[in-house]
């Protein structure tokens, strides 16, 4: 008997067969083809490949006989990008084939994945797993580069699939109020160490963090006033197998991320104040070895909990950061450069956020004019 909704059969010889349709006869008809196989899962495959090849107008013979799986050519992608981008996208793409993609479409023919595979895919990730919208998008975008990958290396054999990506739903950063950034500040500033030196400024210039950690004093300037972002401290995938993890520090994460930034007046007498060190000392130990990023928010998490600020991590900091600039009259231009950004319309759609004190001084405005 066959399994439900399958024209799949075992046969008396033993083997598997899998009939598909083919076309129809002069009289109506439906003609049906036939694939055979050891096993069941082989049956279908290949009856897969022969509906794919059919649908694009290939010699059958041809989808059925490339036997390999779509781990195959992920793994072929994988090694084609390994030397054209950094280390942390590199895991990042790893991450998701190894974890995500190879796991549930990993043993599928590259000519059995249609555009229903990739759907059905995309609700497994959002619903089953979890995953947020951002997540999945990128998940389904390096499917969709491997997918044009594979269809290079298998020419006119692999179906046309539309690709549809969740929406995504962008929360609310937290941004610190004016109230809650003098409780940071005035927290920080007794006793200050060189952790909480690196808190403040990065309150105070909206350095990530993995910047921050890879800031040495050599990158410092305090003749100048002046701060430049040269690299960048994450923990990657260890690249040599002998531990799971490694710290790497690498370029900034993009070409607009390489940057110098003026020093406020505060920022420059605290430098002075924490003590710069030797150029190749790193600002957060004063030592030639850096401080691990998850260190310092850890250390940032006590300094928060401490204050009776809930929801705050170190990101938050960057957002107060930007806030305090646009309250202040920043120009967008100057601000987005200071970021990092590439253009100004990622300062102003992810990093401005209007306090209601700027609000309504705002709204004032408009009472100044009668209205």
């Amino acid at each position: 008997m066959p399994r439900k909704g399958e024209n799949i059969y075992k046969r008396r010889d033993g083997r598997w067969e899998a009939r598909y349709p083919k076309g129809t006869t002069p009289a109506g008809w439906t003609r049906y083809g036939s694939c055979y196989g050891t096993t069941y899962a082989e049956a279908k495959s290949k009856a897969e490949r022969a509906r794919a090849a059919l649908l694009a107008g290939l010699p059958q013979n041809r989808a059925v006989s490339d036997q390999r799986k779509l781990k195959f050519f992920c793994g072929e992608w994988l090694d084609t990008v390994k030397e054209n981008v950094k280390a942390s996208t590199y895991a990042r793409y790893s991450a998701a084939l190894e974890n995500h993609i190879v796991p549930r479409l990993g043993d599928c023919s590259p000519l059995s994945v249609s555009t229903q595979t990739v759907d059905r895919f995309k609700r497994e990730l959002l619903s089953e797993r979890g995953l947020a919208p951002k997540t999945v998008k990128d998940i389904l975008l390096i499917l969709r580069a491997v997918l044009k990958y594979t269809a290079r290396q298998l020419p006119g054999s692999l179906p046309a699939i539309d690709f549809t990506y969740p929406k995504e739903f962008r929360r609310e950063m937290r941004v610190l109020t004016l109230e809650e950034q003098w409780r940071l500040t005035s927290y920080l500033t007794q006793d200050m160490d060189r952790s909480r030196f690196g808190v403040l400024l990065a309150l105070l210039t909206g350095l990530r963090i993995g910047e921050l950690c890879a800031l040495r004093w050599g990158d410092i300037s305090l003749h100048n006033g002046t701060l430049r972002v040269t690299a960048t401290v994450q923990r990657l995938p260890s690249r040599d197998g002998d531990s799971k993890t490694e710290l790497a520090i690498g370029d900034p994460k993009s070409e607009a991320s390489a940057r110098t930034i003026p020093l406020s007046n505060l920022a420059a007498r605290l430098c002075w104040q924490i003590g710069p060190g030797r150029p190749v000392d790193y600002v957060l130990t004063g030592t030639e070895h850096c401080m691990e990023p998850r260190t310092l928010q850890y250390r940032m998490n006590k300094f928060a909990a401490a204050c009776g600020l809930e929801g705050v991590h170190f990101h938050t900091l960057r957002h107060t950061f930007a806030t305090r600039c646009v309250e202040a009259g920043f120009e967008i231009k100057s601000l987005s450069e200071i970021l990092g950004h590439a253009n100004t319309s990622i300062t102003m759609d992810r990093y401005v956020h209007s306090s209601m004190e700027l609000k309504r001084r705002n709204m004032e405005k408009l009472s100044a004019m009668g209205l």
